[in-house]
């Protein structure tokens, strides 16, 4: 079931609750998750910063104590501060980096993760954040754009240690002359302010980048996605000419952007060049008129030399918080709630395909058990007003032979098709009105043409635990194999169920992907399961197997298999035959079989 909750409007606009955050307040709320990990590596960036600021005041020192008619004592014992200086500055260097650096891959990962159950959750297909977006752009969204904010985390306990640099040298310079204290000053936040409202069009060009190259990621997934099919249309120089005008935009958008980012930083390098020059100048000047020691001079060279780093790191701080900015404001859609802890979706991704994440199950309630399927006049498209009551634990047969029927019927029970008219019951009440994470965990359709991802066999088959369910999870993975016939599929891969099965199950044949996928709606258990020709690609020994496998590992579980096969239909309790959009017979397949000419026309032609 893909579509939205009952009430959901997609055309009415989002509610003040509803609305994406601002990237700022996305930003805001990405470092408060961190505030620890942060605040850590912020305090040994400062440690570090200030012990590069001592070094050329420690050096002032030694000259003018030691060196310029001091002690040999006093030697010592200043290069020995000197030293554990050293030592100070480097191992908080150390240990400061590798907290940033993992708070920003924290930061990054809860994005992604944020993201992933956004798109994963129910009715993810109308929400205003990913209607109207290819896969590719969606892709892109939740990878570079949450590194980019991941790193920006990472950059501000850089620049946190930038400042602390710049406010103990002015403190510093101060101490010997209050000219040079005030020019650091005042020189650089003014400085700041610049280069911040130069940064300004930095942002939107980087806003336009990230949206340029999401655009031809995203048309590049899909070439390749259709490739076959764009081969059978022979329409491959149009599609390829799409592709060369979008990765075109694309270049061009990342070249203007290129363009002035070096621009900024080559306004930034020039300023901080300015500023450190003129502290220098001034500083010589009092050298000369004998206003300070010569260690002061030495010291305020050192001083000079150093301030050059934080000084570009905070004249770098404008450009790298709008290319925040723009890739905060792009995930933002995607992350609706940004103070919220980021959640792993349901373990196993074909679980949370099938049930939604954090789904209830209802066999939870006590005494109750459900399972009871009922259709009322159900009408859309080729069905014409369809009645079928199938009681719990009943194991059904549905023959259509209409295909288009079919798929609208498999439709009305997933919920991707509401009926017209009539509704769909589960245990009495519609489908409609049960919430959509409780109708997936209740009704599991398994399509004929199943989605197998990217991983292990074992991958493909994991679910989340159910309360109450005592059953090991290898214990429960043999059974599903053995009932779909995937064990002979597990012992022929090199790894077992550990073997990789490509994207769609690429690296497996027709048959051996249905019986995975079959095996992977058994081990999800639902109260109801509807299965649409799930042997169509198998042998009729292998399909007999299955039949009699997929009846007793389900017994007192409503199954319902949409099939044509006579193997599948023999094994169920009941076969209902539609014919013409409506319910044409019901009763065993022995008996249709024998009584009913459409039905044998329709099983066994």
């Amino acid at each position: 079931m893909s579509e939205a909750p009952a009430g959901h409007d997609p055309d009415r606009p989002p509610s003040a609750a509803e609305r994406p955050p601002g990237p700022d307040a996305l930003l805001l709320a990405t470092a408060r998750s961190l505030r620890g990990k942060l605040s850590f590596a912020a305090l040994l960036a400062c440690t570090h910063q200030a012990g590069e600021a001592l070094v050329p005041v420690l050096v002032g020192v030694v000259v003018d104590r030691a060196v310029d008619g001091g002690s040999v004592h006093d030697l010592v014992l200043w290069l020995g501060v000197l030293a554990l200086d050293f030592l100070g500055l480097s191992l908080s260097f150390r240990f400061g980096s590798r907290s940033a650096i993992l708070s920003s891959e924290q930061a990054a990962h809860d994005l992604r993760v944020r993201a992933a159950s956004r798109l994963l959750a129910p009715g993810s297909a109308t929400d205003p954040g990913t209607r109207g977006r290819t896969p590719g752009e969606l892709l892109s969204v939740a990878t570079s754009d949450a590194q980019r904010v991941g790193q920006f985390n990472a950059g501000l306990v850089v620049t946190a240690g930038a400042v602390v640099a710049l406010v103990l040298a002015a403190v510093l310079l101060l101490r010997m002359s209050l000219g040079l204290g005030l020019l650091v000053v005042v020189g650089t936040p003014a400085v700041l302010v610049g280069m911040n409202r130069l940064g300004r069009p930095l942002e939107r060009r980087g806003a336009a980048e990230q949206a340029a190259a999401a655009r031809a990621a995203g048309t590049a997934v899909d070439l390749v996605a259709g490739l076959r099919v764009l081969k059978g249309l022979r329409a491959e120089r149009p599609a390829y000419a799409r592709y060369v005008a979008v990765n075109g935009a694309s270049l061009r958008a990342t070249l203007s952007a290129a363009r002035s980012e070096a621009l900024l930083d080559g306004v930034a390098l020039l300023l901080a060049g300015a500023l450190v020059a003129a502290v220098a100048l001034v500083a010589g000047r009092l050298a000369l008129t004998g206003s300070i020691s010569l260690g002061d001079l030495i010291a305020c060279a050192g001083l000079c030399q150093f301030l050059i780093g934080p000084t570009q790191t905070l004249m770098s701080f404008g450009p790298d918080l709008a290319r925040a900015r723009a890739s905060a404001g792009r995930i933002a859609v995607l992350v609706p709630d940004p103070g919220r802890p980021a959640t792993a979706p349901a373990a196993g991704a074909a679980a949370t395909a099938q049930h939604g994440p954090g789904a209830p199950d209802p066999r939870d309630a006590p005494g109750h058990t459900p399972g009871a399927l009922s259709l009322r006049g159900v009408s859309t498209g080729h069905l014409r007003g369809v009645t079928l009551d199938i009681a719990p634990g009943e194991h059904v047969g549905v023959v259509v032979p209409d295909p288009a029927a079919a798929e609208e019927l498999m439709g009305c029970l997933n919920g991707e098709r509401p009926p017209e008219s009539g509704t769909v019951t589960l245990d009495g009440t519609p489908l409609a009105d049960l919430p959509l994470e409780t109708a997936r965990a209740a009704v599991l359709v398994a399509p004929h043409h199943p989605y197998l991802f990217d991983g292990s066999v074992a991958d493909n088959l994991r679910v989340p635990g159910r309360a109450g369910d005592t059953t090991p999870a290898d214990e429960a993975d043999r059974r599903a194999l053995a009932a779909a016939a995937a064990d002979e599929v597990v012992d022929a891969l090199p790894d077992g169920a550990g073997t990789r099965i490509g994207e769609q199950g690429a690296f497996l044949s027709g048959g051996q992907r249905q019986r995975v996928a079959l095996a992977r709606a058994l081990r999800a258990d639902p109260p109801v399961l509807v299965l649409h020709d799930p042997t169509t690609a198998v042998d009729s020994v292998t399909e007999a197997r299955i039949a009699d496998g997929v009846r007793s590992l389900r017994p007192g579980r409503t199954t319902v298999v949409v099939t044509s096969s006579p193997t599948l239909l023999a094994a169920c309790d009941r076969v209902v035959l539609l014919t013409g959009g409506a319910v044409a017979a019901a009763a065993p397949h022995a008996s249709l079989a024998a009584s009913h000419a459409d039905y044998r026309a329709a099983v066994f032609a």
